[in-house]
């Protein structure tokens, strides 16, 4: 019986596997394994490789030229905003001062409605039967009957008064709702201005300061040379020959382009138009400002702002704008040099019109 026992609780002797058994495990035990690899570098993709400086400085590049665009937009927005704000404000003090006569009104025709009360108790026939001066009573009936006439016009004049505050509210509701509209839209060109220039930094933090300091030297090249040559040529301004070379041709393109001079140095600061920091519509906006001429705010509208002259024709003076969307503007001097507003960085400047892809040009009426 003990021996029963002892053999039931013995475990089978196993058997390796053989023939097909055998090459079916073996099979099974290799799709496993290669299961378990492909488990293990799920997960783990090959590394990007690291942006060259040159990809680095493009997209750099790129972010910049993508600013300023939003920078022209914000520019037309503000504009916007700024009429919409003053079409409420005015909307307002009409409502107000339309009220205030309304008042004026309701309080003369209260006046004279407690006067009647005091005064007309009885019918005029039976106070002019117990008059004791007939003539008298007659003269202030006719009075009466002007004071009625009166507030009848009054009344109608009260009514169109409350139909002209209707409309005057009515409008100032949508002026609100247009000035709310401007203002998201000044956001949302505020955000992608404030967004890509933080791009823009961050891509440059990733180059070394040798790297850094070539992309800022081919820059400087492309926009018409570092701070230290706009010294210079603030300095040397009057022997220039980039000035000399042509005249202005009339004394208020003189003083445009005499301030813009005066502007080199300045930094850039989008949304600036002067006079410590300038963008580059804001900077051609100052200028012709500055000789008794108003320019719209932004390069798209600035275009328009005069008579249209070609590269051959230009004058010192004329506005120069470069993009296929007119988002860059510079005020011409002669010689094929301009100054203007470059960018994030780099200060207002001399530079040649022949560094940017030119778009057309505007002589200022």
């Amino acid at each position: 019986m003990a021996a029963h026992r002892k053999s039931a609780h013995r475990k089978p002797k196993q058997r390796p596997f053989t023939g097909p058994a055998a090459r079916t495990a073996a099979t099974l035990a290799l799709a496993g394994a290669a299961t378990a690899t492909s488990a293990t570098g799920a997960g783990a993709t090959p590394a990007e490789p690291a942006p060259t400086a040159a990809q680095v400085r493009a997209k750099v590049d790129r972010l910049y030229h993508d600013a300023e665009v939003a920078t022209e937009k914000y520019n037309g927005a503000k504009e916007k905003e700024a009429a919409a704000t003053k079409a409420v404000d005015t909307l307002a003090d009409e409502a107000a001062r339309r009220t205030a006569r309304l008042n004026t009104a309701r309080h003369t025709l209260g006046s004279m409605a407690t006067a009647q009360y005091r005064t007309g108790a009885l019918d005029p026939a039976v106070q002019l039967a117990l008059s004791s001066d007939p003539d008298t009573y007659l003269e202030r009936a006719a009075q009466l009957d002007r004071a009625g006439d009166r507030q009848t016009s009054l009344l109608t004049g009260i009514r169109r008064q409350l139909s002209g505050i209707a409309r005057v509210k009515a409008r100032a509701d949508r002026e609100t709702e247009a000035l709310a509209a401007r203002r998201a839209e000044l956001q949302e060109h505020r955000t992608a201005i404030t967004t890509k220039l933080a791009d823009a930094r961050k891509l440059l933090a990733t180059l070394t300061a040798d790297e850094r300091a070539a992309y800022e030297r081919a820059a400087d090249a492309a926009h018409g040379g570092g701070p230290a040559q706009a010294d210079r040529s603030a300095t040397h301004a009057d022997r220039s020959t980039a000035r000399a070379s042509v005249a202005a041709p009339d004394s208020r393109a003189g003083r445009a382009v005499a301030f813009a001079h005066g502007a080199i140095g300045k930094p850039y600061v989008w949304g600036a138009t002067g006079p410590n920091a300038f963008d580059c519509s804001g900077l051609t906006q100052a200028a012709w400002q500055a000789a008794g001429v108003s320019l719209p705010r932004t390069t798209y509208t600035q275009i328009n702002a005069g008579q249209r002259v070609s590269r051959s024709e230009l004058a010192p003076g004329d506005l120069v704008f470069f993009y296929s969307g007119i988002s860059h503007v510079g005020l011409y001097i002669g010689g094929g040099q301009m100054i203007h507003a470059p960018r994030p960085g780099a200060p207002v400047r001399i530079a040649p019109i022949d560094q940017m892809p030119f778009a057309g040009a505007t002589r200022v009426a």
